[in-house]
């Protein structure tokens, strides 16, 4: 068996990941777990949980919208967590605000209800965007806006800056709306892809912005593992869901938006939470002038202050110890992955996205190829990981624009939706002629370890090698 220090001498620079795994993340060891879905969600400490306990053990919170004590105590810790949030972030009170969210999704749905598309405007989005980011075009559509993807590049799924400046070409619109401080659309991206793990250049925000674009970075898939700093990269909008990046808790996420990216919204309707006053007698409201302006009803005050923990917890461990840590185990994976062969040479799977470490993150897909060279379905490979205890990840990762590119699916192979009545997913893949419903998945964190990736790696030679798939009784897909 390959030794990880052959390859990567400075994995050995992370072992107090190890130290941690075995104390704050025992159970997963305890429980028999190979965890392999990072991407998906991280994985909370011992110590998140503890935090959490003490502090509903020791204090007494209340709804936010008042000013009684348990109502006060609430709030702090709330406001807390939103400074914790910028200061993370290195994001000035004066120039963000941290708007708390359900997750990474409803922080883009409040952009793409709220922001000012017009007939002339436009919405550019890379084709590599989650499906919550990609769901925007639809708000642009109602608008009459305009509505253009800028293609990945099979098969290393990058896309070069040179196509971003033919996307968002220099106009004297863009000119005039950068110099008036309106905007001619815009531009959203994912700092790091979810489904092929490319990171793209954080650069594209102020070329963006340099052409009258508003960006949206859906931080979402890089936090987890990167670093984000709002003093130079200045995105008038960021999203995030906190559960990504450290496991606890879920169903909080956040907006962060530039003060006066803000102020350029407008709000589809109102709730509670959001206005200082409304009448009955007449169509009148108020709306906030801050970000609760955004916060629809009562925001999750017993786990926000969780934001914090995690946050602190991260801090503590060190941001460049796990992105070492990620980096070596993603390198030794793709290498051996790239390895893996049949008893007569054939390759047992082909990765979608970068071979090399340049400008990536620690998510991998793949399809694995059986004895023919075809590949198999995913939902063996979901079905046969599960009962070995692996969890990984099948299927498009609500990414489909990463996914076509990857299986070499064009417009012209898609046209034959556009006739059809609801087709399922299995008339959907049988339309356009694709074996399988996407990939398989797998991405390292926190505590992701070498013995991880040997456990996958034994399961996948045992499993797969020389085996012909035959024809399964599958259930049918409900989804990709």
């Amino acid at each position: 068996m390959p030794d990880i220090l052959d390859s990567y001498p400075e994995y050995a620079s992370t072992i107090k990941l190890d130290e941690l795994r075995a104390v704050e993340y025992n159970y997963l060891d305890e429980q028999g777990h190979v965890y392999l879905d990072y991407t998906g969600s991280g994985l909370a400490a011992r110590a998140q949980h503890r935090a959490h306990a003490t502090r509903l053990e020791s204090t007494t919170f209340g709804n936010p919208h008042s000013v009684n004590p348990t109502s006060q105590s609430a709030t702090e810790m709330v406001e807390l967590a939103r400074k914790r949030v910028l200061a993370y972030l290195t994001a000035s009170p004066g120039e963000y605000s941290v708007i708390f969210t359900a997750n990474a999704t409803g922080a883009a749905r409040l952009v793409g209800e709220a922001y000012p598309f017009w007939r002339r405007s436009r919405l550019v989005l890379t084709s590599d965007n989650h499906n919550s980011v990609n769901g925007l075009r639809e708000f642009a559509r109602r608008a009459n806006a305009r509505i253009d993807y800028v293609p990945t590049r099979a098969p290393d799924m990058r896309i070069d800056t040179a196509t971003i400046v033919q996307a968002l070409p220099v106009s004297r619109r863009g000119v005039f709306a950068r110099a008036s401080g309106s905007r001619v659309g815009l531009f959203a991206y994912p700092a790091q892809s979810n489904f092929s793990g490319v990171r793209h250049p954080l650069g594209w925000v102020s070329l963006a912005q340099d052409r009258g674009y508003d960006v949206l970075l859906d931080a979402a898939a890089y936090l987890p593992t990167g670093t984000l700093d709002l003093s130079t990269v200045k995105p008038e909008f960021v999203t995030v869901s906190w559960y990504k990046l450290f496991g606890f808790p879920t169903g909080v996420g956040c907006l962060i938006a530039r003060r006066d990216a803000l102020a350029r919204l407008v709000r589809p309707w109102f709730s509670g939470g959001t206005i200082t006053a409304a009448t009955v007698g007449i169509p009148w409201h108020a709306m906030t002038p801050d970000e609760g302006a955004f916060e629809d009803g009562t925001v999750n005050f017993l786990s926000i202050p969780d934001v914090h923990s995690g946050l602190d917890w991260l801090s503590g461990v060190g941001m460049d110890v796990i992105g070492t840590r990620v980096r070596c185990l993603t390198g030794w994976f793709i290498d051996r992955l790239a390895m893996l062969q049949h008893s007569d040479d054939t390759p047992m799977a082909v990765i979608y996205g970068p071979t090399s470490l340049e400008s990536r993150g620690g998510t991998v897909s793949f399809n694995l190829l059986d004895a023919s060279g075809k590949v198999v379905d995913e939902r063996i490979v979901a079905m046969e990981s599960a009962a070995a205890k692996i969890s990984l990840r099948t299927g498009c990762f609500c990414n489909p624009g990463a996914g076509e590119s990857a299986l070499g699916i064009d417009a012209a192979t898609l046209a034959p939706l556009l006739q059809a009545q609801k087709p399922s997913v299995d008339e959907f893949l049988r339309m356009i002629k694709l074996p399988s419903a996407g990939a398989v998945r797998v991405s390292f964190g926190i505590v992701s370890t070498a013995a991880d990736v040997d456990s996958f790696f034994a399961f996948v030679e045992n499993t797969y090698r020389d085996r012909a798939i035959t024809p399964h009784e599958l259930t049918p897909r409900h989804g990709c």
